[in-house]
């Protein structure tokens, strides 16, 4: 039987859900009614110790006093969804980057751009691995597993989008 680990964190979007493997590798960042988040199991181990950096770096993120995240991670998913996860961790902080300009940094036709948006729509590690930062075409604030207002939230805090 494989160790799960899980804590949570109060958040300025709300309560998170961390979850780490045997290794204390960060497995999942999870926010409630989040699309596809996971749900702690009552087999998993409630343990802070092996999220110290985790939620060290995700209350400095919060603070705006961190702008890229040094955390041993890993997420379960097909060659594809890892390619366009891989180019989310390039999407600097502050920055946004359409669906397309996803799909055309892993190669994939135009025509992928669906595909590109299940992904990462299916991306286990919110804030940590930038999700938020791909918007609409027309910069619209399209899709978020997390919710719009959290999207929102989190790209007014990296001043991506002005406050309202």
């Amino acid at each position: 039987m494989t160790t799960v680990y899980v804590t949570r964190l109060a958040a300025p979007v709300g309560p998170l859900l961390l979850t780490a493997d045997a290794d204390g590798t960060l497995t999942s960042v999870s926010v409630p009614g989040q699309k596809g988040g996971r749900i702690a199991q009552p087999d998993w181990r409630h343990d802070p110790g092996p999220f110290r950096a985790a939620v060290e770096q995700l209350t400095a993120y919060f603070a705006g006093e961190l702008d890229a995240f040094r955390l041993a991670s890993r997420a379960e998913g097909t060659e594809f969804r890892q390619r366009v996860w891989a180019a989310l961790d390039e999407v600097p902080y502050g920055a946004t980057v359409t669906y397309g300009e996803i799909a055309a940094r892993i190669g994939a036709p135009r025509a992928a751009v669906r595909a590109v948006g299940g992904a990462i729509g299916a991306n286990p590690l919110l804030i940590v691995r930038p999700c938020h930062r791909v918007i609409g075409a027309d910069g619209s604030m399209t899709g978020y597993a997390g919710g719009l207002e959290r999207k929102v939230w989190l790209l007014t805090l990296e001043g991506a989008v002005a406050a309202r």
